[in-house]
Parts: structure tokens; C-alpha cells; sequence
């Protein structure tokens, strides 16, 4: 392992930072979290209560036959596409499921590109797994979206074995259109690239439906997670669609870096399928939310402003007030009792110049974050 290539996340400090001061006594605007502000759906909450009643033990390592049963249904329910439960495997949030699937997918010192911003995170676990990452920049000018030109280009310049891309995107709320990830899947085949969708902002589309990797091959990973659409952070359960040379590799590991993922939220996870309704009425609640901070950022005088596709997520340009947004955050937490996240969490090469909104909490504290940063940039 690089031991220097492992950075801290900002978003996480700057949360613990947040907590502190409202530990002391202080309101805090919470806008540095990408955690929805709303608990899980009522049924969720009513199968828990019922699973609690009987002996909760480990479950196979690729999780509940019954929870890979209904996520292979939702493939085909939301994509039309038919995936075997065999090749779903139930893991402890996204985060197991991009190790499991480094490890199984990349020998060491493979080299795993991903877009520049993008989730810090991605960086983090590769270096941690002894693998190289390239990044390829994307720009506003785009959209920030990725395209096989840029990967073409980039794998010219130094070639890589996997590529990593997020629809919507974290930190920016990019979404790919069907054409371009197709394209980039295409690409990928081309020059012999694993492909890592990361899908984990599905059900946030505020432009459309959202299109799977899977629609298009079935020779790549799938990773999401339901921690964002359905409002389920702490219970740390997501899971993979895996090609079929690397389930076997990645249920080994699984047995023994994790047993199995949490039976109870397991348990949750299976109900919250079956509670889209009430999801799709959040999403509509983050749509509203993202309208009003974009409008309020514009006035305030930060660039870039303009509505995202996806996520929850305003990435903006703050050049107007500083060339260091880790002091601005920093000093705004500290003087205005707002919490954002600083741009060089996403990016170590230009993310001085940017800082992240979130807008998956509730109306209420997104106004009363923007009034308070009215007065601290005055």
C-alpha cells in the first residue's frame, strides 16, 4: 500500500467538525453529507420489528436467497434485462462491494481509472488495495460527463485494465444519456477494459430514467447500494451484479473479509424494494430542494450554479470568494454554522476551487443555510 496516496474525507471530517460544535450547543445546516434527511419507508421499519422477533444469524455470504431473488426481478422489472440470482451478491454498503470487486477482478498493481472530480473514496480503496489509478478529467464545458473519446484518449496515454464511472455522479450530478454509456461500454470492450458502474444515485434522475450498464452487457460490474434513494446510510447494505468469472473469486473473499452482511438489514433491504411509491415521493422532495439551493447559490454569487441531473448534489465554483475552499468551509462551519464539503475531496488538482452542496435534507435547513451564508460572505 502507498500510504501516500491515502487522503482523508473531508466530508466526513467536516461532519465530525459539525458534530462537535452542535455537541456544544450550536445549530448546525447539515449540507456536507450525502444522507438523506427522511428515515426508511414504513414498511421497511414494520419488517424489521417482525425480523427482530426470531434468531437472527448469519446468512450465506452472497446474502439472502429471497433478497437476491427480488433484486434479480428488479432488473428486470426497471431494465428488462435478465440477471441470475447466482451472480448477485448482498454486501456491507457499496463500500465492500468496490473491494470485493477490486480484489477479485485486478491482480496488484493493475491500474483502475476514474473520473476527476469524482467520489474520493474510489482513490482511497484502490491505493489501500495496492492497485494504481488514472483520472481522467472531465469539464463543466460537458457537463461534466464522461466520454469514450476521453477514455480513448487516456488509455492511450497511460493504459489501464479498469475504468469506474458513477451515473449520477458524486460530486457533480452528472448523468450519462443510454447512447453515451453505451459508447463507453463499447469502448471499454474495444480495448479490453473491465467496466465498474457504479449505480448507486439510481432512482435520483430529475432528466429521465436511468439507464444500467446491464441494458448493454452482462461482462461487467454492477455496484449500488440503498443507502441513497432508499434512505438507508447506516444500515451498510448494497450489492453487486458480478460477470460469471468473478462470482465464485468474489464469494471466497466475502466468506472471510465480511461473513455476511447485516441479517436485519437484509431483512429491510428486501421491504424497501417493494416501497418505490413512497421513494419516488422523496425524489420529488430532493427535485424541489435542488431548484431552491440552485437559485439561492446563484444570488450568493457562486458559479456554476445551475440544476444537476442526479444525486442530490450542487458542485459549484466558489473562485468568486476564495482560492482555497477548505479554509472557506472550514471558517463557514465555524462562523455561520453551515457545513458544505470542499472540492479537494473530489478533487486533488483543481477541487481548491469548488465546494459541494447536498440537498438531501429538508427545506427548512437549506433556507436557513443560505440566509446564514448570506450574511457570512457579506
Amino acid at each position: 500500500m502507498n500510504a501516500n496516496l491515502i487522503r482523508p474525507f473531508y466530508a466526513m471530517e467536516l461532519m465530525a467538525r459539525a458534530q462537535k460544535l452542535e455537541a456544544e450547543g450550536r445549530i448546525v445546516c447539515h449540507l456536507e453529507i450525502g444522507e438523506p434527511g427522511g428515515k426508511p419507508a414504513q414498511p421497511v421499519l414494520d419488517a424489521v420489528r417482525g425480523c427482530l422477533e426470531r434468531p437472527m444469524g448469519y446468512t450465506a455470504a452472497k446474502g439472502m436467497p429471497a433478497l437476491r431473488e427480488r433484486l434479480s426481478r428488479y432488473y428486470d422489472e426497471r431494465h428488462g434485462v435478465s440477471v441470475s440470482p447466482e451472480r448477485i451478491v448482498v454486501t456491507t454498503g457499496s463500500s465492500s462491494g468496490f473491494i470485493l470487486t477490486f480484489l477479485a477482478g485486478f491482480a496488484p498493481g493493475q491500474r483502475i481509472a476514474v473520473t476527476r472530480p469524482g467520489y474520493p473514496a474510489y482513490l482511497n480503496i484502490i491505493a489501500s488495495l495496492n492497485l494504481s489509478s488514472v483520472e481522467i478529467p472531465v469539464s463543466p464545458a460537458n457537463g461534466w460527463r464522461l466520454t469514450a473519446a476521453d477514455i480513448e484518449a487516456a488509455y492511450e496515454r497511460s493504459p489501464f485494465e479498469g475504468l469506474l464511472v458513477a451515473s449520477p455522479a458524486n460530486p457533480t450530478g452528472a448523468v450519462l444519456e443510454r447512447d453515451e454509456l453505451e459508447a463507453i461500454i463499447a469502448t471499454c470492450d474495444r480495448l479490453g477494459v473491465r467496466f465498474i458502474s457504479d449505480e448507486i444515485y439510481h432512482g435520483l434522475n430529475y432528466a429521465g430514467a436511468d439507464a444500467s450498464a446491464l441494458e448493454f452487457s452482462q461482462q461487467h460490474v454492477i455496484v449500488n447500494s440503498f443507502s441513497k434513494y432508499y434512505c438507508m446510510t447506516g444500515w451498510r447494505i448494497g450489492w453487486l451484479v458480478l460477470p460469471e468469472d468473478l462470482v465464485r473469486r468474489a464469494e471466497m473473499m466475502a466468506q472471510s473479509l465480511f461473513i455476511s452482511a447485516s441479517s436485519v438489514s437484509q431483512c429491510a433491504a428486501l421491504a424497501a424494494l417493494d416501497a418505490g411509491q413512497e421513494y419516488d415521493r422523496r425524489r420529488d422532495q430532493y427535485e424541489e430542494n435542488r431548484l431552491v439551493l440552485s437559485e439561492g447559490l446563484k444570488k450568493l454569487g457562486f458559479g456554476l450554479a445551475e440544476p444537476s441531473d442526479g444525486a442530490f448534489y450542487a458542485y459549484v465554483d466558489a473562485s468568486a470568494f476564495t482560492n482555497d475552499t477548505m479554509d472557506f468551509c472550514t471558517r463557514m462551519l465555524d462562523d455561520a454554522g453551515v457545513a458544505a464539503t470542499p472540492g479537494q475531496d473530489f478533487d486533488r488538482t483543481d477541487g481548491h476551487k469548488y465546494v459541494r452542496f447536498s440537498y438531501a435534507g429538508t427545506r427548512e435547513a437549506i433556507e436557513m443555510a443560505l440566509e446564514r451564508m448570506g450574511a457570512f460572505l457579506s
